[in-house]
């Protein structure tokens, strides 16, 4: 069986999804380090119809941002001496202090290991860095540092911050330089009025009043501007695919995000009890959104609107999955049904096209 026909599977589970509104729309790009071997667009931009999916539409990321910008940025500043995994947050961040934070370091807050409680509604009340720093810097801890791991927003929020100070350049600036020296043209916070006609819309946000199309889902990242630590990248299937393959390239030696070195710390599960997270990335479980089919060296990452990149660098394999599964709601949860059985289907057909 051809490599191709082998895919027919996955497209038909992915367009079964669009038939039974799992999402209105979805583009997948599935590769490894040598380049992209299978993608396939479905549906409509909106379920009122329009604009047909195609790869080059365009995606609200949401928390792919953690690992394709904050984490990577991070990972350049490690390797530039500017920044150091040890090192505590306090030294970075003045507000930072107290008897009970004082030894969490940058690399717990990459782990989702601070003590921070996952998410709080801060744009109700409060505008850019400085109240976004003043609130989270003196919340009350939810759970003693390294005890536990609590996947938070609020403290890759703060890891844009460090990463802002430490570079003397916002995470839009460098995150710009990482894509530029990559090649990669579609995939920025912030996207021009260019590419509205061709992004896939999201929420009616009863906040905002309106639909959002090229504008940062999360409320968070909208107080801050569109551009934050945990959310606010937007682009197409075939650039998180691009990234994903110099992922790849720098794990087999090629230094194209960071030293090599540097990137096997990142993603290789840390030490809290209970918790399958690595610095800034998510690892291999059999329950997560990967399936039950790629190695235990996976790594990966989901985001809120419905979006996914998986990395199995042992199979030398990535998916992306980019999905508006938010659009017209947020209600709509039929994607976590879908996410494990596209990446099983997929690992299936390389099996049968090899």
């Amino acid at each position: 069986m051809g490599r191709q026909s082998a895919f027919a599977p996955v497209a038909q589970l992915i367009d079964g999804a669009v038939r039974r509104r799992a999402f209105p729309c979805a583009a997948v790009e599935v590769g490894g380090s040598a380049g992209p071997v299978w993608s396939h667009a479905a549906g409509a931009l909106s379920y009122d119809g329009g604009e047909a999916a195609a790869l080059d539409t365009v995606f609200d990321l949401a928390s792919l941002t953690k690992v394709l910008a904050t984490t990577t940025v991070l990972m350049r500043l490690v390797d530039a001496g500017a920044v150091t995994l040890a090192g505590p947050v306090g030294d970075r961040l003045a507000e930072w202090r107290g008897g009970d934070r004082n030894a969490v370091t940058v690399a717990d807050l990459l782990e989702h290991a601070g003590g921070l409680t996952a998410h709080l509604p801060f744009f109700r009340d409060h505008r850019g860095r400085a109240d976004y720093q003043h609130a989270i810097c003196t919340l009350p801890l939810e759970y003693a540092p390294r005890s536990r791991s609590v996947y938070s927003d609020l403290g890759f929020i703060l890891l844009a911050f460090i990463a802002a100070d430490a570079a003397g350049a916002g995470l839009d600036e460098q995150f710009d330089d990482v894509a530029g020296r990559l090649g990669i043209a579609d995939l920025r916070f912030r996207p021009p009025a260019a590419w509205r006609s061709r992004t896939a819309p999201t929420e009616v946000d009863p906040w905002r009043g309106r639909l959002l199309r090229g504008e940062v889902h999360d409320e968070n990242a909208w107080a801050l501007g569109g551009v934050a630590g945990h959310a606010g990248l937007f682009g197409t299937a075939p650039a998180v695919g691009r990234f994903a393959r110099a992922v790849l390239e720098t794990l087999r030696g090629r230094p194209r995000l960071a030293r090599p070195e540097t990137l096997e710390r990142f993603v290789r599960r840390g030490r809290v009890a209970g918790s399958s997270r690595a610095l800034g990335w998510d690892t291999m479980l059999v329950t997560s959104s990967c399936g039950r089919s790629l190695s235990p060296a996976a790594f990966g990452h989901t985001g809120f609107t419905g979006t996914s990149l998986w990395v199995d660098p042992v199979q030398d394999l990535y998916v992306v999955l980019l999905t508006n599964r938010v659009h017209p709601t947020r209600t709509n949860e039929a994607i976590l049904g879908v996410r494990p059985a596209v990446h099983d289907a997929v690992v299936r057909a390389l099996t049968r096209g090899s």
